[in-house]
């Protein structure tokens, strides 16, 4: 192992970046749980759980740097005392800070992490047994395990994205889904780099590991600066938790049915979900229709039932019962008023571009606009505009 002082410049070249790695990860760590504003979206506000979580990473991304650094040319002499506790204090620590800051971007409901914490449970056995039987490398096997486990959380991690996707449209009615996946795509670059760092035996292999860092560390902190904090207000969760309830509790008095008070009950509770349901529609019409609420950016599920006065789980059973979902509904008024715009527009001879009656109909992002358009209208915004000019 060469001396600090005898480095050769492709040493050298790998030490300052190794070192760039480590300042830059604290910076960002140290950024994250300091700073309330935000360098790269400045009118985006994260959640506070993902910001902290991220901290958490970078923080032991970093030291896990310095320990490594610590253990290659301070403790030469003991390199199964020192490895190995490393190696398993790494796997476990990294795994459960990948978990963390993964979830916490998926924002439908917060996720359990304990079952990642017990997972890591093999690697610290894998550990006490190679400090105790050296003759056996058990090494390779806590590699091979925690490369495991992080395949089963991409697994995972895919299904849990998609049930967030869909979250979004029922709740959300102009946010870029597309930009979910980008929370995958920073878990399949930690798991190329665990397989890097489980087996890099080259100087190749060590330099594009340095070099991974820092792209990840970009990434990450641009997912964390550029996803919004879309949880729903308190008291809006207390209402759907009621209206479940209530609900639920309305199923179960039609399956089971008994006599007198109770089947009066059941009836009452059915009627007043059917009469609830049924002036929905007009409210919608009032407080968002003809008020055009639509064409505020970013309106939530949440928002149109405060503003409609009516409880978000009957919200949601009322566009379920219409055959349709908020998302739809909502950019099914956007796209009409955008034809109604484009009609106003070619009358009185005046200029226009489709971004800009877009963003006047109520769509923040053009390509969201675009979707939704040709999913109603069965053309894309170009062809329709062709054929209108033509008429």
């Amino acid at each position: 192992m060469e001396s600090l002082g005898q480095l050769s410049p492709l040493a050298t070249l790998f030490m300052v970046l190794y070192g760039g790695a480590i300042t830059t990860a604290l910076i960002f760590s140290l950024y994250l749980l300091l700073c309330k504003g935000k360098a790269i979206a400045p009118h985006i506000t994260p959640p506070v759980r993902l910001r902290r979580w991220a901290a958490t990473l970078f923080g032991i991304i970093a030291l896990g740097h310095i320990w490594w650094l610590f253990a290659f040319y301070f403790c030469g002499s003991n390199p199964m005392w020192v490895h190995v506790p490393f190696t398993v204090l790494d796997c476990v620590t990294l795994t459960i800070a990948v978990a963390g800051t993964l979830l916490s971007m998926l924002q439908d409901r917060r996720r359990p992490l304990w079952p990642y914490a017990a997972a890591t449970i093999p690697i610290v056995i894998l550990g006490v047994l190679q400090m105790v039987w050296t003759n056996i490398n058990f090494v390779p096997h806590i590699i091979i395990y925690t490369l495991a486990l992080y395949v089963l959380f991409t697994v995972y991690m895919v299904k849990a994205i998609m049930e967030y996707k869909r979250w979004l449209r029922d709740n959300f009615a102009d946010l870029e889904h597309k930009e979910v996946w980008a929370s995958h795509t920073l878990l399949i670059l930690f798991l190329l780099l665990m397989t890097l760092y489980g087996f890099s035996i080259h100087s190749v292999q060590l330099f594009i590991i340095r070099i991974a860092d820092f792209v990840l560390f970009g990434l990450l902190l641009w997912r964390v600066e550029t996803l919004p904090c879309l949880t729903i207000t308190p008291s809006s969760k207390e209402e759907e938790r009621d209206s479940a309830a209530d609900n639920a509790a309305a199923q179960d008095n039609d399956a089971q049915p008994s006599q007198g008070d109770d089947e009066g009950a059941s009836v009452g509770t059915e009627t007043v979900k059917a009469e609830t349901l049924a002036r929905i529609g007009p409210l919608l019409t009032k407080h968002c229709e003809d008020t055009r609420l639509y064409l505020q950016h970013d309106l939530s599920l949440s928002q149109l039932s405060t503003a409609v006065g009516i409880n978000r789980y009957y919200l949601g059973q009322f566009f379920a019962n219409q055959g349709t979902n908020y998302y739809t509904y909502i950019h099914d008024l956007r796209i009409r008023h955008f034809v109604a715009l484009y009609h106003e527009a070619v009358a009185a001879q005046r200029p226009f571009t489709a971004q800009q009656l877009a963003s006047e109909s109520g769509f923040r992002s053009y390509s969201t606009f675009g979707a939704a358009f040709k999913q109603r209208m069965g053309q894309s915004v170009t062809s329709w505009m062709r054929e209108e000019a033509y008429r």
